[in-house]
């Protein structure tokens, strides 16, 4: 078995099904263990192994999809020789991991909702033994399949997981911002969450390609209405807002990991 996802929630899934459509590992390659109801579930939705715990050892590599809290009490029993791990818990170091798991072979990587539709930013980060042992290219072809990749280094994980991970929910409440803005105005509620959606996708399709300063300057035509909209949001401190959101989870990851 070349690949074991232990805790196989909403991430989880969305990297086995990542997996099985790029086809990195075939379905006899691959076994789950979760609660007996969700192992027995999604082994037969996805045609791969149904495990129990004790079937761990036969793993070559081991996806650790746990909350943070659970870490702990899990570890002891899924400690095998020769095996690789490689966890998506937020906080968690490769520190942490190593003691509790007994080994160097560790990856720690931070994937985020986008992993849903194949568009996640992930970041990897891991320890020499890992790299020597091919788990870090292992986890890099694994992750591929649900976006993009990045190594990064671990002091700059926390940082990564407030903003990029945690990101998702911000550009929601955003979203969602602007749509109630369409609706006190007149536009219809579908209409105007359809319109918010639509040019979140297309904005950041732009900034792909435009530094943010340059777009913003685009579309603010001297005296005209969006330089005015800028300024109300200058004036209640959004971008202020954003930051500290970032460095309120940022600081929240670092506590995880000490908890």
């Amino acid at each position: 078995m070349r690949l074991a996802l232990v805790g196989v929630g909403k991430m989880g899934r969305s990297i086995l099904e990542g997996i099985l459509r790029v086809g990195v590992l075939a379905k006899e390659e691959i076994g789950v263990y979760d609660t007996p109801p969700r192992t027995a579930e999604i082994a037969q939705e996805y045609g791969v192994i149904a495990l129990r715990l004790e079937d761990l050892r036969q793993a070559e590599r081991v996806l650790i999809g746990v909350q943070p809290k659970d870490i702990a009490a899990l570890a002891p029993q899924i400690t095998h020789p020769n095996t690789g791990y490689l966890s998506i818990m937020a906080g968690i170091s490769t520190a942490v991991l190593s003691r509790g798991l007994g080994t160097r072979r560790v990856v720690r990587a931070m994937p985020n909702l986008a992993a849903t539709i194949g568009k996640s930013s992930t970041a990897l980060t891991g320890p020499r033994e890992a790299e020597e042992a091919g788990d870090l290219e292992f986890a890099r072809a694994l992750f591929a399949t649900v976006g993009d990749v990045y190594d990064l280094p671990e002091r700059l994980f926390d940082a990564f997981t407030g903003m990029s991970a945690s990101a998702p929910a911000y550009i929601a409440v955003v979203a969602e911002a602007l749509a109630d803005g369409g609706v006190k105005q007149g536009i219809p509620r579908a209409q105007a969450l359809r319109l918010a959606a639509d040019v979140l996708i297309a904005t950041g399709e732009l900034l792909r390609k435009k530094h943010p300063g340059v777009l913003k300057d685009e579309v603010s035509s001297p005296g005209g209405t969006t330089i005015y909209g800028l300024a109300a949001l200058e004036a209640r401190g959004l971008r202020a807002a954003l930051v500290e959101a970032v460095e309120a989870a940022t600081l929240r990851g670092h506590q995880l990991g000490e908890e």
